[in-house]
């Protein structure tokens, strides 16, 4: 079973229910075994953009899938399966015009996977499953009102209102990332407009960021500088900062400023308790996360200012939107 993890051994209580949990994302997609208390028995990556077609790319999250129920010895006890995706309309269960991804839209996902896997599916947004599954087993849990923002190849939001995870008609209410921020550098975005915030946000906007900053400082001495530009990663960037690395350093303020003047519009119409910081990117918080909350508290209205906690995921990455997934299951 190649790429995939055994946690944990088969409860010997023959009631006990499991979830297949699907995260789809730009880059990897994630497979687990989930029990009905929100453990992870097993799991298994496969690459989202490995595939010539969608058809292949089904074909192989079904067969990582048979493997892991059958190493984790789960068949018969599975429900369902649960699948959180970018774009994914939860009326139709199709992704819609994702940025994203490399397959054309509309993509009949739901439809495909019920198919391959000859079980029920429920789908739902990516950041929604992710936020629903913070909010059962994460940092937010017992909060009723919240944003999650998710920081991975884009952003994506899910926004938890008096205990009810919002969803609009379609399953694509809190598309933050593609909330316009006026910073005015005029960058675009794959949905075919300018300074989205997932262009400042997501893991090419933090290297878009420092490719900027390389040149803006050309005297300016930084590990950045013996890297290859065109290979370079928010994973360098932020290991960069690790090590101390000034311009590294400034790349993760800049962010924070700008993930924080957006949550300061967000605050207005959402009243959270909190905003929770989850993906790839979300890795490296500790590096930003001073600036956001300075931003956040010097744009936010009074009634949110210094009222609101930023606070960074606690599960393991890709964790919440498996959790999420299996609870629409569970």
């Amino acid at each position: 079973m190649k790429n995939s993890t055994v946690r944990n051994s088969i409860t010997e209580d023959s009631r006990e229910q499991y979830a297949l949990a699907i995260d789809l994302g730009g880059t990897n997609t994630e497979v687990a075994i989930v029990s009905d208390r929100g453990e992870t028995l097993a799991r298994t990556r496969v690459l989202t953009r490995g595939y010539k077609d969608i058809d292949s790319f089904i074909e192989a999250v079904a067969q990582r899938a048979g493997e892991l129920i059958e190493a984790t010895g789960t068949a018969g006890q599975i429900v369902g399966a649960g699948i959180g995706a970018p774009c994914l309309n939860a009326a139709t269960g199709c992704i819609e015009a994702a940025t994203d991804l490399p397959w054309p839209s509309p993509v009949p996902l739901r439809e495909l996977l019920t198919k391959a896997l000859g079980m029920r599916v429920e789908a739902v947004n990516d950041a929604n499953a992710a936020a629903a599954g913070e909010a059962r087993y994460g940092a937010v849990k017992g909060m009723k009102n919240f944003v999650m923002l998710t920081l991975g190849t884009g952003v994506g939001g899910g926004v938890m209102c008096d205990g009810h995870l919002l969803s609009g008609r379609s399953g694509f209410a809190a598309e933050l990332g593609h909330v316009i921020v006026n910073n005015g550098e005029g960058r675009m975005c794959g949905c075919g407009r300018r300074d989205c915030l997932q262009t400042y946000g997501s893991a090419s906007g933090v290297v878009t960021t420092a490719r900027r900053l390389l040149k803006e400082r050309p005297e300016q001495p930084s590990m950045l500088r013996e890297m290859d530009m065109e290979a370079l990663t928010a994973a360098d960037v932020s290991e960069a900062a690790d090590c101390g690395d000034a311009l590294a350093l400034e790349v993760w303020r800049r962010t924070g400023l700008r993930l924080g003047e957006a949550c300061a519009s967000f605050a207005a119409f959402a009243d959270p308790e909190a905003f929770v910081f989850f993906g790839g990117v979300a890795r490296a918080f500790p590096h930003f996360a001073e600036a956001l909350r300075e931003s956040f508290n010097r744009n936010a209205l009074h009634l949110y200012s210094g009222r609101v906690q930023i606070l960074a995921s606690t599960l393991e990455s890709a964790d919440a939107a498996l959790l999420g997934a299996a609870a629409l299951i569970l």
